[in-house]
């Protein structure tokens, strides 16, 4: 199996790589391969909505030379892509969501000319790994909902969620049971494809 990680924390130690460490871990135990990339330290546009990308149906590209190139290489060789990122605004911290919205276009060939054209994400799964201070209750539902519609019409399968809160900097963010949870749900990833 094939992992790609889009990393998304402005915190090189904070909370998300810190839940992501023993995930990781799980994956890696059982042989995955990984593929990770910092979207903070990389230099991705937004999207331009050329439909550049839409005059070749079978393959996935992007007509803008930038850092995304081999995001898109990566994601494309996936089975498992995770979105690994804390919530900023009840979703996606802005270079995460400009990386993810890159990858649209060129993976969908419903625009432009052929709105019946394959989805090259179809038979991958995507997982998210996120962090938050509100209740993960009143944090995540916007995420996960849209991380839902995003599947849906681009025929991923969406795998589910792994969200731990960090109510208090006074407290300790990762704990045994933390830890054990990341490592569960790397596993139940791992069982289900």
């Amino acid at each position: 199996m094939k992992t790609m990680i889009l990393f998304g924390s402005p915190r090189k130690k904070g909370n998300t790589i810190s839940l992501l460490r023993p995930f990781l871990d799980e994956l890696e135990k059982a042989g995955s391969g990984i593929e990770f990339f910092d979207v903070y330290e990389s230099d991705i546009a937004a999207c331009r909505a050329c439909f550049g990308c839409q005059k070749d149906k079978d393959r996935v590209y992007c007509v803008i030379n930038d850092d995304m190139q081999p995001v898109l290489k990566a994601m494309e060789a996936a089975d498992l892509i995770v979105i690994a990122a804390p919530i900023h605004s009840f979703g996606l911290p802005g270079p995460v969501k400009t990386a993810f919205d890159r990858t649209i276009y060129p993976f969908l060939k419903y625009y432009g000319d052929d709105p019946f054209g394959p989805s090259h994400f179809e038979g991958k799964a995507l997982a998210i790994v996120t962090t938050c201070g509100y209740p993960v209750e009143k944090a995540t539902p916007m995420l996960e909902e849209s991380m839902k519609l995003i599947s849906k019409h681009c025929k991923l399968n969406y795998a589910g969620m792994l969200a731990e809160r960090q109510r208090s900097y006074k407290d300790v963010f990762m704990t045994e049971e933390k830890e054990a949870r990341a490592r569960e749900f790397a596993r139940k990833l791992l069982s289900e494809m």
